[in-house]
């Protein structure tokens, strides 16, 4: 018989307001999408448990407001084994303020996690032309940041979520499993 092991890994989701992180962690956990912005209040969390070969992999995602509640972020990112920052391809304000905060965001989630694990998904991938995506400025951030990856993502049509999502999953089980 095999044995079969129980693992729980925290997840932060991080960025600007607006940019996707909610949408993408339901999107992930339950295939839905609401086309209506509901703003996040401090934080909110879900649960999903996925099995990889015999094993039970507990995941609470923490969606973290991209704006007002600075001051609880200390809170928020306690425990987290691993982070996934979000930015919006949108070429409007949102999406370049929100690509020049990757910095600011991982600087934070370092100050109070250290080094755990972070991927950066480019979320709203179909709102833009994919040929017109500059990547090497996301590969440049990525390499400087020493990030995971980073995937192109679409909360809404789902492109690019559950390989993100899993890839960086399997990551962690990986490291945990075999250390």
């Amino acid at each position: 018989m095999i044995n079969s092991e129980e693992f729980g890994f925290k997840i932060s989701v991080i960025g600007d307001g607006g940019v996707g992180k909610t949408s993408l962690i339901k999107k992930f956990t339950k295939g839905t999408f609401e086309k209506d912005y509901i703003k996040t209040i401090g934080a909110q969390f879900s649960r999903f448990n996925k099995q990889i070969s015999q094993d039970t992999i507990n995941l609470i995602f923490w969606d973290i407001a991209g704006q007002d509640f600075d001051f609880l972020h200390p809170l928020f990112y306690k425990e987290s084994k691993a982070c996934i920052i979000v930015y919006s391809l949108e070429e409007n304000d949102l999406g370049e303020d929100s690509f020049k905060h990757i910095r600011e965001w991982h600087n934070e989630l370092k100050k109070y996690c250290g080094n755990i694990p972070t991927v950066l998904f480019a979320n709203k991938v179909d709102l833009v032309e994919e040929n017109d995506i500059d990547l090497n400025k996301v590969q440049t951030i990525v390499k400087e940041k020493n990030f995971f990856g980073y995937y192109l993502t679409s909360a809404k049509t789902g492109q690019g979520v559950i390989e993100a999502f899993n890839t960086l999953i399997r990551e962690l089980y990986k490291k945990s499993k075999f250390r």
